[in-house]
């Protein structure tokens, strides 16, 4: 008896640590070979306007609405907004946090304003906050293929 409770518990603690150490992917089924820290990719970038790229970070920030885009830290303070390939898929909204993979198309982009202040309504900013907003932003974007969200 004593054997049989033991290795019940054996198996539920290695089911545990399995989930623990699982991914999730959303999109294109992808890998974290590759990947580059979001904190080097704007010097990979250079002087283009737009490359395929494969990197790895931490979420800052997801669509609260519906996980149709997240902001993730590139470095400074600074963050990288990811949307998802022909509005395809979405991720988790309480990724925040995490550690994230994304491949697909860096971009030097202007967003209109317009734009912005949809982002910052579906982030869930005051009124005040999103009237605020008066100037188009020239920034490093990111449209994915695929993420894959680590546990």
């Amino acid at each position: 008896m004593k054997n049989l409770l033991f290795t019940g518990l054996f198996i539920a603690v290695s089911f545990a640590t399995l989930a623990q150490t699982s991914a999730s992917y959303h999109g294109k089924k992808i890998t974290e070979n590759g990947a580059i820290p979001a904190t080097q990719l704007a010097a990979k970038m250079a002087d283009k306007t737009a490359m395929p790229a494969k990197i790895e970070g931490t979420v800052e920030s997801v669509c609260k609405v519906k996980g149709c885009w997240m902001n993730v830290k590139t470095g400074d303070g600074q963050t990288m907004r990811v949307t998802f390939k022909d509005y395809g898929f979405f991720v988790p909204k309480d990724i925040v946090g995490k550690t994230v993979v994304v491949e697909g198309t860096a971009e030097t982009t202007t967003t209109p304003v317009a734009n912005l202040r949809h982002f910052a309504e579906d982030a869930g900013k005051s009124k005040e906050e999103i009237e605020k907003i008066t100037e188009p932003e020239k920034a490093l974007t990111f449209v994915a293929d695929g993420v894959l969200v680590k546990k």
